[in-house]
């Protein structure tokens, strides 16, 4: 090549004198044949978002991520500095600035939440364009009141929806249309509110429908103790939303409780009783719950929970939580079977808007993901009324109000069973029940106190704090918060062994706990508002003074309330098994842990079962199992441990709960494979004041106490 040809104006200079001005020459003319490169005037950022989504294009350039690892700002951001990966800029900082790779000029890497890109106004075309060349969220979809949705679940976005977009992007990330320290308004707060409390109506007044029957009750005390579980559940929720973990969470009476409960009803010493057997079992229930309610007080408050909960995994909570479900597939058909034309179109109606009808909005909202539980209900209810009144469940000869004397003649004795459960007039409990009647404690006298439904509760309680565990993660994340510290979830436990402390003083049956499926209904609703629980929980605690409505609730079918609740227990499985996102899922160790866990957990407890009572016949086939604790294999000579380590081993949860406890505990693997909860730490939460707004106790109920944990 000649010399001087180059873009080197010195290349043609050397050993020359002369010539150099011959070779700038050249390079001079060159220069002006090369047009100066100048930004396209015309060009559309659109053209490029459709290459970037046609080929699958991810910009990562000078730190710039994708959507699922890009942390984003806001009010109160969620994540701190993990191991370099997870870094944050707050709100205010100065202008990064990066080189544009096709302009070939400099451009902020990061922006004021506020503010707007140079040379655009806020909330123009120019800088929305911007926004989504950038892979930034726009004003219209991931800003709520001028805040950014933060980063979940330690860098990946939690999809808070199905709804995807029309191109066939990933969902949006969870949006709140209202926060935790929201206010909407009275008006809202009172609809929102009791929108939560409607849609958890199932996991509310449904237990007593199952228990009371079994100690052998009568309606009016089906009335009572609904109101008592109305009462309980409103005040015990007021309580966690102002002293316990503050998250917008429903305490109420727990399905982790009903095993045990139907164990201790079912034991020999009380399936004989012929007299008072509603109140002795249920004093006896009483004293249980309040032992097991102090243990689970001394393991918050004194900080023992804060070293558990290191131990405490979404591997142990998943398959755990799962178990709760799973213990009553041989009570739940079985008792809904009794009236198949009530039950199946129950069960076809609540597949149909829960996952058929889900994407369908009335009037702006999605009744029918919402209201799922309640309108079936009713709406089967309403079918099974007809049914009754047009004489479908007429015997000759019958009583319909179904007297004992119908076991006694001989053409009523295979329609009795059926007229109990089927009729919706077979509850005499509005004919007996006063118009307001308030609960008291020690309604049904004073608890008496046994070791071995003790022992029972106490292992109960550990299992209802390890589901609450993954119910506060999974809430602090739902709603946009940052993750409680071990202390705050400490003050959660200690605050539900109070509450169920309250519940076995007032008697209702079972403990108090936070409630799985409320993570379900924040999902759908999209509220998070502390206030509106609380506005709900007093027109609770309001409405359970009123003793017709429970006795309108405690008419309600056996077949159809068992219908109710196999929905409902299959959700408490999946809401339990979904804690596994958290972990790397496809990990053989995961697989193997969860695998194990559940079916050691059915398994096991169906050999302590086989160990039928004597008086089996006198038990109806469905609660065989949970009677199987007084003759169980496990026989040291001391009856009451008998009674009580026979009863443990005979609960799926807690079989469940040992066996994942020690395998996830004790095979190796990295911190990313088991999913570990991360909690905030107590120093961060001191520097941050959003942190302390959200989870810190009032101010002047801290001053009074003066600790750390306020």
């Amino acid at each position: 090549m000649e010399s001087g040809s180059g873009l080197d104006p010195g290349a043609g200079n050397k050993g020359k004198g002369s010539g150099g001005g011959n070779g700038e020459r050249k390079f001079g003319a060159f220069l002006k044949r090369v047009e100066p490169f100048l930004p396209r005037k015309d060009l559309n950022p659109r053209d490029l978002r459709s290459w970037a989504k046609k080929t699958g294009f991810v910009s990562d350039y000078s730190g710039e991520t994708s959507t699922s690892t890009r942390t984003k700002f806001g009010e109160s951001s969620n994540l701190y500095p993990q191991k370099g990966r997870d870094q944050t800029v707050p709100p205010g900082s100065s202008h990064k600035t990066e080189i544009d790779p096709i302009l070939g000029r400099n451009r902020p890497e990061i922006e004021h939440v506020t503010g707007s890109a140079p040379g655009s106004e806020p909330g123009s075309r120019v800088e929305e364009e911007r926004r989504l060349n950038r892979n930034e969220p726009t004003s219209e979809t991931e800003y709520e009141g001028g805040k950014l949705n933060k980063d979940l679940e330690n860098g990946f976005y939690y999809p808070g929806g199905e709804e995807s977009t029309e191109d066939g992007q990933w969902p949006k990330p969870s949006v709140m249309k209202f926060g935790l320290r929201d206010n909407p308004g009275f008006v809202p707060l009172i609809y929102y509110g009791l929108q939560h409390y409607l849609s958890l109506v199932g996991s509310l007044v449904f237990i007593p429908l199952v228990i009371v029957p079994a100690m052998d009750g009568s309606d009016k005390d089906t009335a009572a103790v609904i109101s008592t579980m109305l009462l309980l559940t409103g005040v015990t929720t007021i309580l966690h939303s102002y002293f316990g973990t503050r998250l917008p969470l429903v305490q109420g009476s727990s399905f982790v409780y009903l095993a045990p409960v139907l164990v201790i009803i079912n034991s020999e010493e009380f399936r004989n009783l012929t007299e008072h057997k509603f109140r002795d079992t249920m004093r006896e229930l009483q004293g249980a719950i309040i032992v097991g309610s102090l243990f689970q007080c001394i393991l918050g408050f004194s900080g023992l929970m804060s070293l558990f909960l290191r131990f405490i995994n979404p591997v142990v909570v998943a398959p755990t939580v799962a178990a709760v479900g799973l213990a009553f597939f041989g009570y739940g058909f079985p008792q809904a079977g009794t009236c198949v034309e009530i039950s199946v179109p129950l069960v076809l109606l609540l597949l149909i808007f829960t996952l058929y009808l889900r994407g369908v909005s009335l009037f702006g909202h999605r009744l029918f993901r919402i209201y799922a539980v309640p309108l079936s209900a009713l709406i089967v209810w309403t079918y099974a009324f007809f049914l009754t009144v047009g004489g479908a469940y007429d015997y000759t000869g019958c009583n319909a109000d179904i007297p004992s004397s119908n076991i006694l003649i001989d053409q009523c004795k295979k329609h009795a069973y059926t007229m109990k459960h089927c009729r919706t007039d077979a509850s005499n409990a509005w004919r007996t029940a006063s118009w307001v009647r308030i609960p008291y404690p020690f309604q049904w006298g004073f608890p008496s106190c046994h070791m071995r439904t003790s022992i029972i509760m106490i292992f109960v309680s550990l299992v209802a704090s390890v589901d609450s565990v993954g119910t506060y993660h999974s809430a602090s994340m739902l709603v946009n918060a940052k993750r409680p510290t071990r202390g705050i979830v400490s003050r959660g436990v200690a605050l539900e062994g109070f509450c169920s402390l309250l519940a076995g003083i007032w008697g209702s049956g079972t403990g108090s706990t936070t409630l799985t499926e409320n993570i379900h209904t924040i999902n759908i609703t999209k509220v998070a508002s502390r206030r509106a629980l609380t506005i709900g929980a007093m027109f609770l605690i309001v409405l359970s003074f009123l003793g017709k409505l429970g006795a309108i609730l405690a008419s309600v079918p056996q077949a159809l309330a068992a219908s109710v609740l196999c929905f409902i227990w299959a959700l408490t499985v999946a809401l339990g098994l979904s804690n596994l996102r958290y972990t790397q899922t496809a990990s053989f160790r995961n697989i193997t842990i969860v695998g194990v866990s559940l079916f050691l957990g059915l398994s096991i407890p169906v050999y302590f079962q086989q160990y039928q009572p004597l008086s089996s016949l006198i038990l109806p086939s469905y609660y065989l199992p949970f009677g199987a604790a007084s003759s169980g294999p496990f026989q040291t000579g001391i009856e009451q441990l008998d009674f009580a380590m026979n009863a443990v081993l005979s609960l799926n949860m807690v079989v469940t709960f040992l066996v994942a406890f020690v395998l996830d505990n004790t095979v190796p693997g990295s911190k990313e494979e088991r999913g570990v909860y991360v909690w905030t730490r107590a120093e961060d939460m001191e520097m941050d004041p959003e942190m302390q707004a959200d989870y810190s106790l009032p101010k002047k109920f801290a001053q009074i106490f003066g600790c750390r944990c306020c």
